[in-house]
């Protein structure tokens, strides 16, 4: 026995890709969310997760940024320490072969 529920067709998943979801978010942000929803047949929750999503993104990819540019100015240091090592080390083994 066959139920009706079983019997009807499932409807599939809209998938929209980054350029959609930032062109929502961005009449979101000239009209009200409430009226950007209506407009693109979407829940008003859907604009709301897609805006956390995208701030937490943003504030991943600064984190990212910092620690990339501390990273190149450890790297910076370090070199220059090394070579500040070398030159000591050369300079006291030239006056060690001076003292014998």
């Amino acid at each position: 026995m066959a139920t009706a529920a079983n019997d009807m067709p499932k409807r599939k998943k809209a998938r929209y890709g980054a350029e959609y979801h930032a062109e929502a978010l961005s009449l979101a942000e000239r009209i009200h969310v409430a009226a950007a929803a209506s407009e693109l047949g979407l829940h008003a929750t859907q604009i709301y997760q897609r805006r956390a999503k995208a701030a937490h993104e943003k504030s991943v990819s600064d984190c990212e940024r910092q620690l990339r540019e501390e990273n190149a100015r450890l790297k910076r240091q370090l070199a220059e320490k090394t070579e500040e090592v070398e030159i000591l080390g050369k300079t006291a083994a030239y006056f060690a072969k001076k003292l014998d």
